[in-house]
C-alpha cells in the first residue's frame, strides 16, 4: 500500500471564519496542515463579517481574505455596504473581492437587486486590480452577460455547477472552474463527466468547508483537510497522475491569486 505524501494542494474556497467551526477551529487548521493544504482562499458573505476574516486571516498566514457581499443575503446588503467595501478594499490587503454573484434558486429572489450588488463588485474588481470569487447557482448566463459588460476578465466560478458550454464561454473570458466535494458523489455524473473533460489548466479544487462535504463524510462537516478526497477524484476521474493534478490546480491558485511562492 502506498504511503506517500499528498502533494502540496490549495483549497480555493473555504468558510474558514464560519461561527461552525469555533469549537475546534484550531484543531481543523492544523489537520489541514498535516495533509498539505499549503493555502486557504477565504471569501467574505457579509459586511459585518469583515472584521473576523480580517483577524483569522492575520493571525494565519496561510489563510488568504476576499472581501465581498454574497448574493444569498442580499437583502442584508445595502448600497451603504458597498461603499464600506471600496473603502475597505482601498485600505485592507486581499486576494480577491467576494464571495459575490448571483442566485437565483432562492423562491422570491430579487434578481434586480443582485445584479445591483454584483455589477458594483465586478467594478471594484477591475478598479483594485484583483480577481473575483463568483457564486453562481441557476444565473450563469446572467453571470456571463454581466462579466462581459464588466469587462472583468480574472476571476474563479466557485462550485460550478453549469454546462460544459458554459465552463468553456468562462474559459475564454480568463476565468478558472472550481470544484469541490460534489465531484467525489458516484450518482453527480454530469459533474463529474465535466471534471474529466475540462482543461486541467482552468480548474481549481475546492472544500466550501463547513458546507459541501465529501462523498466519505456526507451528512458531516465538512473540512479543509478533506480536499485530498476531492483532489483524488479529480485525479481519478481524469485518468491522470495525481502529482500533476495537484501540481497544476495548485499552480492555478497560486497565480490567480497572486499568492507567494510554498
Amino acid at each position: 500500500m502506498s504511503c506517500k505524501p499528498t502533494p502540496i494542494l490549495v483549497d480555493s474556497h473555504v468558510h474558514a471564519d464560519d461561527e461552525r467551526l469555533v469549537i475546534d477551529r484550531q484543531h481543523v487548521m492544523d489537520s489541514a496542515r498535516k495533509h498539505n493544504i499549503a493555502a486557504q482562499i477565504v471569501p467574505a458573505v457579509s459586511q459585518q463579517h469583515w472584521p473576523r476574516l480580517k483577524q483569522l486571516c492575520d493571525n494565519n498566514a496561510d489563510l488568504h481574505p476576499c472581501y465581498g457581499l454574497h448574493p444569498c443575503f442580499y437583502s442584508e446588503h445595502s448600497n451603504t455596504h458597498l461603499q464600506e467595501l471600496a473603502q475597505w478594499l482601498g485600505r485592507e490587503p486581499a486576494v480577491a473581492v467576494g464571495e459575490c454573484g448571483l442566485d437565483y434558486a432562492m423562491a422570491g429572489a430579487d434578481k434586480a437587486q443582485q445584479q445591483h450588488l454584483f455589477a458594483a463588485q465586478l467594478a471594484f474588481a477591475r478598479e483594485f486590480n484583483l480577481p473575483i470569487v463568483i457564486h453562481a447557482v441557476k444565473a450563469v448566463e446572467d453571470v456571463i452577460r454581466m462579466i462581459r459588460a464588466s469587462g472583468h476578465y480574472r476571476g474563479m466560478v466557485h462550485s460550478f455547477n453549469g454546462s460544459v458550454q458554459q465552463a468553456h464561454r468562462l474559459i475564454d473570458l480568463g476565468y478558472l472552474m472550481s470544484f469541490g466535494g460534489a465531484v467525489t458523489y458516484p450518482r453527480a455524473k454530469r459533474i463529474r463527466g465535466m471534471v474529466a473533460s475540462l482543461p486541467l489548466e482552468s480548474m481549481l479544487l475546492e472544500t466550501d468547508a463547513p458546507d459541501q462535504p465529501t462523498f466519505k463524510y456526507q451528512g458531516q462537516r465538512n473540512e479543509p483537510a478533506y480536499l485530498v478526497d476531492v483532489w483524488q477524484s479529480i485525479s481519478a476521474l481524469r485518468d491522470e497522475d495525481e502529482e500533476t493534478v495537484a501540481s497544476v490546480t495548485t499552480e492555478n491558485a497560486r497565480r490567480l491569486f497572486m499568492l507567494p511562492e510554498f
